[in-house]
């Protein structure tokens, strides 16, 4: 997989008042806010930027369906000057830490992900998408350029076969240049299919591959990044 922008994005949805979440992500986390996305009716992404990464505050109008939480656990964010971690936790209840910059390889962001078998995501992470392993006390990292993906054995994981979804953090993002390819290939490689390639307007033309556990993994070809949205195969 070759990345267009590298750095990993990360998504969480939510509903009700929007307020109190963004003031926690602004004022409390300190994350400046970039713009507001319009999805679709009821749906508004407000995207802000963490070094470079964006974290999508998907806002709808109607909750979403219950469902299982994801395995996404927790967003690791480097900042200068701390001298050791600070957990938060938002509204809604999803985790963050602030964390001294080059904390355990997190030099950017780094995403925490619970699983119930380790090879066969270090499978879909290694072959499938092409990141490179590093090591990580009780579990494994995948480097995703300046990124992390952080992947720990958990029996509390997401069954394999049952969707996780609902509120709370939803999905990672990669920035690619030819998703058509790259969804083709995961796919031939091990992942799961949840949306097959399409095009949002003039905005990006994206896919949704899952990994063993259902958790999602979106492939977005973004106009703003890679110029071009036709469909690439080769």
């Amino acid at each position: 997989m070759e990345l267009a922008k590298p750095r990993m994005d990360f998504g969480l949805t939510t509903s009700g008042d929007v307020a109190p979440m963004l003031r926690f992500w602004q004022d409390e986390v300190g994350l400046p806010f970039d713009h507001l996305l319009k999805i679709r009716p009821g749906h508004d992404q407000h995207r802000h930027d963490a070094l470079g990464s964006v974290v999508k505050i998907n806002h709808t109008q109607t909750p979403p369906p219950d469902g299982r939480p994801t395995g996404y656990r927790e967003l690791y964010i480097a900042r200068e000057g701390l001298a050791a971690p600070k957990p938060m936790t938002d509204p809604d209840g999803n985790k963050v830490t602030l964390v001294p910059k080059g904390w355990r390889g997190v030099g950017q962001i780094g995403v925490r992900l619970a699983v119930r078998d380790l090879a066969a995501h270090r499978r879909i992470y290694t072959e499938a998408l092409g990141l490179t392993e590093e090591p990580w006390e009780g579990g494994a990292a995948f480097r995703a350029a300046e990124s992390l993906l952080i992947v720990e054995p958990s029996a509390d994981a997401p069954q394999p076969g049952v969707r996780p979804g609902g509120r709370g953090w939803g999905y990672i993002t990669f920035q690619i240049f030819k998703v058509d390819k790259e969804h083709a290939f995961a796919l031939a490689h091990g992942a799961g299919e949840a949306v097959a390639p399409v095009t949002l307007g003039t905005t990006a033309r994206i896919s949704m591959i899952t990994d063993p556990d259902g958790n999602r993994i979106e492939l977005s070809q973004r106009a703003s990044i890679v110029g071009s949205l036709e469909p690439q195969t080769a």
